[in-house]
């Protein structure tokens, strides 16, 4: 089959983008010009362009509200840029002591933290130093943003006129920058997850050259539905020029790339069928012609045939379909759909089908393609391939054109003329990879509409913030009793969040009622709601409402930092005239929207992403498959089935497979890569099985759960393949239930231990508003439930749509509830962690009861140097530390760890503490069974009653050695602490530590098997435990 493509290249509008730096002010910057004040001017760099804005003279706090403006050489690798900021003191307007300007303060900003136009916002950046001698305060403050702009006609008629006049060489040698050389740079795709390289010129025409491959590049874009935009910088007849030797990277790109380790196998441990094994042998290691785009996943082949349209159809139909067979799959069409004002001979499908290939199955087999009439079912005619003869394509390649084919029918149609038309089409064999397997009708996932590839963004949530200060001029309820103050309460209403404030303080001088209350809400973009604000009268019984506000959230002002907001007076509707009432709004943007738990959270980032920092890494995930999966649903009798699909949730970027149909041992091969902004942080993996694809022909059901893994980012080396096999566990109410295994491949690629990687260690865990104005910890969950159900919302209205249990069950929206079995858990948590104090105090008691006699005399001797030479102490127990962690390195994990069993306690879990697990708020279990549930949980609380009341008594015997409560007690206390320190004045430090020391460690012949005497007095201090009621 003759496939020749032949597509001519339009060049279409150009575009340049243009990156605006508005300096606005600065704060408290630090006098440099020796009379106690400093004349600063701001200077940017961005991309080799350096310009400056005017001096202020004299000012400590200046203000400029000058615009920079830049030109972006690489829109498309913007985001590796850097934008540096610097202060500076003239020395012209100093005392002319300084032979250069003095260093005031620089901020470094990146390429991701840049916004559109419209979406700016001022941002106070704190300076920083540039050396670490150097003293600096002060901050400044920065606008930033960009914009593309279409290039006139008249600039594109110049840069023509340049391109046909080219420069002589000699000034390309010389005179060249860095910008020019990098704009001729190949750009680079990137879609959900896929690295693609988007050939120059003919780069398709270029031979590869001989020696090592180059490193290979991930770029990642986190934006479902990326726009690549390819720019021709060179006229048409350069196109048939020499290409490029050496493809240049972006120097930020190659900061990020990674090397793909060897796979080392390690030995199993034997812990059961709940640990996780590692597989990697069982992958295959890619050592191919070809370099895959998907090198964590095994590739998979797949037959795609694309039918586009007919044309010349006879006879013309209203809804003619399509068939596809080959030897092992048979598949038809969606019916076919007509332009406007088109005839009935042209009908369109434009529909992919993605069929399961088999090399060796496919030695003399045939692809038919034929063209049916829906309501007669007659033969319009068709075309048949050798499958032998279909082209192959990697990801790589272009897409194949379509092409036009004659169709054909059997001897009796072909004579009798009933056949013609033609049928546009293309047929290749490609894997998973390949750009149109997404949106494909693939073989193992028939239901396209619930079963299809798909990458979710989770919806921008803001926090909003509403004070309410105070209200005027009310209409209170009339004839009121004697000595009764109104009670005004306001309720403020966003969605489905409802929050009601305080009963408002009244002043009796302007019949004004105060509050000066925060409310906090959750708002999702776009924010295309309104706040409902009601004023109710809650002095009787009935509450009446004075009046109302509605006030839409694109009208409220945006903050990313702490300054403060203007106050407004909004009038109360409802009547004539109803009041008016006093409100502070924000949406704050320095905050990060908690969605998930705390403990197993993918992001820390802030909502602005003007206070982004740049990432550190790339996380690449490859689902191979599951092995071993229970079945979930029954086909008939005796016979039951799996349609299994995974969900992976990192950051704001939700990841969903195919729906592999009738399967127990799917096969997935799917590849998804996520910027890491922190590697403290947890991706989780979920496996379901599809109801929701029966949704037509059934009534709709909940997705079931099937089980889910987490792996923190963290735990896992630099540019090492992880291929492990995980257990999919289920917690019901019958107990712990094995459904299977999921095989996952996990790599972090970044730099193993640049300053870079190592800082985020030392940077806050969270943005800086939460430690200024922190929130509450009630308040927090219930800010965390709205953003969950918030963003179950927004994916349940996706295509397909991620169902509200799916949403929940990744974001662990129930793990703040109550059970048994957690409190157990979190119990021998603290036993686990205290547990190396208490196999301390077992040595040295050991120690000190001479049972191994050498120990204790090379302890003797230990403790004399260390006395002798007190200033080995410290670095002695740091070495002891550095020695303990290269012990344990033999020790280290040898793959992520997922869930643990033991740890969660659910290996012997007693039935009815499952039961009331899983049971609902409020309870819906009969009043017997509650009443034994709270009788068992009174003796809990007993216990932990029991327990709190002797560490409050430890703590008042302590306070009561110098209160006086005892005064015979308290007296010995201060005689004796009074010899003591006559003692230590008189005897040498190191004589009374041997002196105790060696008392301590005495031999059992010198001890008396009776408490001690300072044991016993402590034990006689009084307590308040008796002034109990």
């Amino acid at each position: 089959m003759n496939m020749n493509m032949t597509t001519p290249f339009q060049q279409g509008p150009q575009t340049v983008r243009r990156l605006v730096v508005e300096v606005i002010d600065a704060r408290n910057l630090l006098p440099k010009d020796g009379q106690g004040s400093s004349s600063p001017y701001v200077v940017a760099d961005f991309d080799g362009q350096r310009k400056r804005t005017t001096t202020r003279f004299k000012e400590l706090n200046p203000v400029w509200n000058e615009s920079l403006e830049f030109i972006v050489s690489d829109p498309d690798n913007m985001e590796f840029e850097e934008l540096e900021v610097e202060v500076y003191n003239d020395k012209k307007f100093g005392n002319g002591s300084g032979r250069k300007n003095h260093f005031l303060g620089r901020v470094k900003l990146y390429g991701t933290q840049f916004s559109g136009r419209g979406e700016e916002a001022l941002v106070y950046y704190t300076l920083e130093k540039k050396s670490v001698f150097s003293w600096i305060r002060g901050e400044i403050g920065l606008k930033i943003y960009y914009y593309d702009e279409l290039l006139q006609q008249e600039e594109q008629q110049q840069q023509q006129q340049q391109q046909d006049h080219p420069p002589p060489p000699e000034e390309e040698q010389h005179g060249g920058t860095e910008q020019e050389r990098n704009s001729h740079r190949p750009p680079m795709m990137a879609e959900e997850g896929r690295v693609f390289h988007v050939s120059g010129p003919m780069d398709h025409c270029a031979q590869l050259p001989d020696g090592p491959p180059s490193p290979r590049v991930v770029v990642v874009e986190e934006s479902p539905s990326p726009v690549v935009r390819v720019q021709q910088d060179q006229p048409l007849p350069e196109m048939y020029g020499p290409p490029e030797p050496e493809v240049q990277y972006h120097p930020e790109v190659r900061k990020m790339q990674a090397i793909r380790g060897d796979r080392v196998k390690f030995m199993k441990r034997p812990n059961g069928d709940y640990a996780p094994k590692d597989i990697s042998g069982k992958t295959p290691n890619g050592e191919s012609e070809r370099v895959h785009p998907y090198d964590l996943v095994e590739p998979m082949q797949y037959l795609f045939v694309r039918i586009v349209k007919v044309r010349g159809l006879n006879p013309p139909t209203e809804s003619p379909f399509v068939k596809v067979r080959t030897s092992s799959h048979y598949v038809r069409s969606k019916p076919a759909s007509y332009r406007p004002n088109e005839p009935n001979d042209s009908p369109e499908w434009n529909q992919v089908f993605a069929l399961g290939y088999n090399k060796t199955d496919s030695n003399g087999a045939t692809l038919e393609i034929s063209v049916w009439d829906s309501p007669t079912e007659q033969f319009l005619g068709g075309v048949c391939f050798d499958l032998s003869d279909v082209p192959v394509r990697d990801s790589p390649d272009s897409p194949l054109a379509p092409q036009w084919y004659r169709l054909e029918g059997g001897a009796a149609e072909q004579n009798s003329g009933r056949v013609s038309g033609d049928v546009q089409l293309s047929v290749w064999i490609g894997t998973q990879s390949d750009d149109a397997f997404p949106e494909a009708w693939s073989s193992d996932a028939p239901y396209v509409a619930h079963t299809r590839s798909k990458v979710y963004q989770s919806p921008k949530l803001w926090y909003l913030r509403v004070t309410v200060m105070e209200a005027q001029d009310l209409n209170l309820t009339p004839n009121l009793p004697p000595l009764t103050a109104p009670e005004i309460r306001v309720k403020v209403q966003l969605g489905f969040q409802s929050q009601r404030t305080r009963r408002g303080s009244m002043n009796h001088h302007s019949m004004s009622f105060h509050w000066h209350e925060d409310l906090l809400f959750v708002a999702g973009e776009p924010l295309e709601d309104s706040m409902v604000l009601l004023m109710e009268d809650r002095t009787t019984k009935e509450a009446a409402l004075l009046g109302h506000v509605v006030i839409p959230l694109t009208s409220i002002e945006q903050r990313i930092d702490d300054r403060h907001v203007p106050a407004k007076w909004f009038p109360l509707e409802g009547g004539s005239y109803c009041g008016r009432v006093h409100l502070r709004l924000c949406l704050e943007g320095g905050y990060h929207v908690l969605d998930e738990a705390a403990h197993v959270c993918s992001d820390f980032r802030p909502t602005a992403k003007q206070l982004w920092k740049p990432p550190v890494g790339i996380l690449e995930l490859g689902i191979l498959g599951a092995r071993g999966l229970l079945p979930m649903k029954s086909k008939g009798p005796g016979k039951g089935s799996t349609d299994s699909y995974c969900v992976a949730k990192y950051g704001k970027k939700w990841v969903r497979t195919r729906t592999v149909t009738d399967s127990f041992d799917p096969r997935w091969n799917e590849q998804y890569t996520w910027q890491v902004y922190d590697p403290c942080t947890v991706l989780t993996v979920g496996v379901f099985d599809n109801w929701r694809m029966f949704a037509d022909v059934s009534e709709e059901k909940p997705d079931c759960r099937i089980g889910k893994v987490r792996i923190r980012v963290s735990t896992l080396e630099s540019n090492k393949i992880y291929t492990s096999s995980y257990p999919l566990l289920v917690l019901t109410r019958t107990g712990l239930k094995k459904m299977g295994e999921i095989e996952l491949a996990v790599r972090f690629a970044c730099p193993s231990l640049l300053p870079d990687t190592c800082a985020v260690y030392g940077q806050p865990l969270l943005p800086r508003m939460h430690y200024i104005r922190p929130l509450g910890g009630a308040k927090r969950e219930a800010l965390r439930g709205a953003a969950t159900k918030m963003v179950a919302q927004w994916l349940a209205r996706s295509e397909p749509p991620m169902g509200h249990e799916v949403v929940r069950y990744m974001l662990d929206a129930d793990s703040h509830a109550w059970s048994m079995r957690k409190s157990k858990s979190n119990w021998f948590r603290i036993v686990s962690v205290l547990s190396w104090a208490v196999g301390l105090a077992k040595w040295l008691d050991d120690i000190r009861r001479w049972k191994n006699p050498v120990t204790t005399v090379l302890l003797h001797i230990l403790y004399l140097v260390l006395v002798w030479y007190p200033d080995l102490v410290v670095p002695t127990g740091f070495l002891y530390v550095v020695l303990i962690g290269i012990w344990y390195y033999r020790f280290r994990p040898k793959i992520p760890a997922g869930m643990d069993t033991r740890l969660s306690q659910a290996e012997a879990v007693d039935p009815d503490e499952l039961d009331e697990e899983f049971d609902t708020m409020p309870s819906s279990k009969p009043p017997d069974l509650v009443r034994v549930r709270y009788d068992r949980l009174r003796m809990l609380a007993a216990r932990v009653q029991t327990v709190l009341g002797d560490f409050a008594t430890q703590g008042e015997r302590v306070q009561a050695l110098v209160s006086w409560r005892d005064p015979r007690a308290t007296k010995l206390f201060i005689g004796v602490c009074f010899v003591i320190a006559i003692i230590l004045y008189s005897v040498p430090p190191k004589m009374v530590a041997v002196a105790l020391g060696f008392y301590y460690l005495r031999h059992p012949m010198f001890r008396n098997p009776m408490p001690p005497a300072t044991l016993n007095f402590f034990r006689r201090l009084p307590s308040l435990s008796d002034r109990l009621m």
